[in-house]
């Protein structure tokens, strides 16, 4: 059973998710034979005040 993490910045909506999320199982079902209802997809949005990047706060990077 294969579980996918995706972690972006949140500002997509609930279609862009559908379409990940759908394309991601397609992706995998086809790369390591598994079927798709056994195949777990996690979509994390992260909030850029919450990692860095070379030792800065991403959130920091856009000012």
């Amino acid at each position: 059973m294969p579980y996918v993490t995706v972690k972006m910045l949140p500002g997509r909506t609930d279609e862009q998710k559908r379409a990940l999320c759908e394309k991601v199982t397609e992706a995998v079902s086809e790369t390591v034979d598994a079927p798709k209802e056994n195949i777990t997809v996690f979509i994390e949005e992260m909030q850029p005040e919450h990692y860095g990047v070379a030792g800065q706060l991403f959130s920091d990077k856009k000012k």
